[in-house]
């Protein structure tokens, strides 16, 4: 192709990507989504991910009904989570390793919802015993929760162990050798508005059922290599309360 005419294609190319996509750009720079969209797909995870359900023997995995009392002390039930979709993790309050990282995690999802009203944020303490309501109502205040859409739940010992380790299949346990003297994972749980556990779908069809919970966002990676996973909570909370 003569030169002159490869010149002049090139230049309307270069003209309709001006006209077309560079407003685009510019106005997604504006709005933060190119620096939110490029930190999603930077940790790995896609960002038009679909959302699953988690699966036991082939089944929908539900919550289980449970019954304790929060830190205002008044009487919790899974049903009063029904239609809100809402984050499950197990903590202790004497915590002295990754419990103050979750719940800095925690608040920072509840900020980020604050205008949802079907959101909310369900904690149980692994320390029922010391973890009163009193307590719990100072670890309120202490990290700025909002006690209308978060309840922080104490109650029945075997209980509360029996919901983390096989309602939830997370791992909470007395180990008197490791500091605090419990041991339990620092992974959060998603629920939809119907009480199905749900999480992202990976790359080879298979749902993620947890994230993490133990890593701050704005640190991105932990000492072990592992991805921060409080980005992509928040884009899936908010797929869930747009279904």
């Amino acid at each position: 192709m003569n030169k002159k005419y490869t010149y002049v294609w090139v230049s309307l190319i270069v003209l309709v990507f001006g006209i077309i996509v560079v407003p685009r750009i510019v106005e997604r720079l504006s709005s933060g989504s190119v620096v939110e969209n490029d930190r999603l797909n930077a940790s790995g995870k896609k960002i038009d991910a679909k959302l699953g359900y988690v699966l036991l023997d082939g089944e929908r995995r539900k919550v289980p009904p449970f019954e304790f009392i929060n830190q205002d002390s008044v009487l919790v039930s899974d049903k009063d989570y029904l239609g809100k979709v809402y984050v499950v993790d197990f903590f202790f309050t004497r915590c002295p390793s990754i419990c103050p990282v979750m719940t800095t995690n925690l608040v920072d999802v509840q900020d980020h919802f604050k205008d949802a009203n079907d959101f909310a944020v369900a904690s149980f303490s692994i320390t029922p015993d010391f973890d009163t309501p009193q307590v719990l109502r100072a670890y309120v205040e202490k990290y700025g929760i909002n006690g209308a859409n978060w309840n922080l739940m104490t109650g029945d010992h075997e209980g509360i162990y029996q919901l983390a380790n096989s309602g939830f299949n997370i791992f909470a346990a007395e180990m008197p050798d490791v500091p605090g003297g419990f041991e339990h994972s620092g992974l959060f749980a998603l629920v939809d508005k119907d009480g199905y556990l749900r999480s992202r779908i990976d790359d080879f069809g298979n749902a993620i059922v947890y994230y993490r919970g133990a890593i701050l966002e704005e640190k991105g990676v932990n000492d072990h290599g592992e991805i921060e996973e409080i980005g992509i909570l928040k884009v899936d909370i908010q797929k869930l309360l747009e279904e």
